[in-house]
């Protein structure tokens, strides 16, 4: 009981993002929905574009546990900002009641949802996604993904079933399994929140075990920040410690994207 009711609170706290609208509404980038097919699925996806004047890479961009709330396209509209196409899939399209996705379920009904999603499913909207960012025109063909909270255990798993990832970028989120951790390609980059002990204890094993497997694994801690800092951390009360973690992950995302 106590736990259904956090959620239902935590989720009321997070829907009330007029904040972030207002800022997706204010920005000059080209924003568009598609409808993304793959077997008998339709994914409706967010789409941002940067200004550019040449073809740049895509990132592919995982939601909360929340679902795809106003700011997932907030944050999608700040990697097209950074020159990236941000392509960011409703994984709950077609789940809701009647059909509908993220914002057609009724109050607390998105987190257990998403927990009931099947894992292939998952897997085939993001591979989905992913291919339909690679083949748009204004494409190199380059592909990231980041994800946060529930997405960035998604962001982390994801690399493991995708052979051409550039990176894969992890917010606060759970590792995969060990043994799928040998399937991984690229590196993988954790941004983790210092009051976040229920993620934070699975660092060091996940190191050791990315060691073992041979693959780059480079997790940070951000002290102070809680969990969901990147969305926090935007927030008109956002905390100091949030509002830092925020600034430093953006800083060290664009800095590492920009390596690879």
């Amino acid at each position: 009981m106590r736990t259904a009711l956090f959620l239902l609170l935590a989720a009321s706290s997070v829907w009330a993002q007029d904040w972030a609208r207002a800022t997706v509404d204010k920005s000059p980038r080209h924003r568009e929905w598609v409808t993304v097919k793959h077997g008998s699925r339709s994914v409706s996806t967010f789409v941002a574009y940067p200004e550019s004047a040449k073809k740049t890479p895509v990132i592919l961009v995982i939601h909360e546990i929340f679902g795809m709330t106003d700011w997932v396209e907030d944050v999608a509209d700040q990697f097209a900002a950074a020159g990236y196409i941000a392509v960011a899939p409703d994984l709950l399209s077609g789940m809701a009641p009647n059909g509908g996705g993220t914002k057609d379920f009724p109050a607390g009904g998105v987190g257990p949802a998403i927990g009931k999603l099947d894992p292939d499913q998952i897997t085939a909207d993001l591979n989905a996604a992913a291919d339909y960012g690679k083949k748009l025109p204004a494409s190199t063909g380059k592909l990231y993904v980041v994800g946060f909270c529930w997405g960035g255990g998604q962001s982390f798993r994801f690399a493991t079933n995708r052979e051409d990832l550039a990176a894969a970028f992890v917010f606060y989120g759970a590792p995969p399994t060990n043994d799928a951790m040998f399937r991984i390609t690229a590196p993988v980059y954790g941004f983790y929140a210092g009051n976040d002990m229920r993620i934070d204890a699975t660092v060091p094993a996940t190191k050791e075990a990315m060691k073992a497997a041979n693959k780059v694994y480079d997790p940070v801690v951000y002290e102070g920040a809680g969990h969901g800092f990147m969305r926090a951390g935007e927030q008109p009360d956002a905390t100091p410690a949030n509002s830092k973690a925020r600034e430093e992950s953006w800083e060290r995302l664009k800095s590492l994207m920009r390596g690879q």
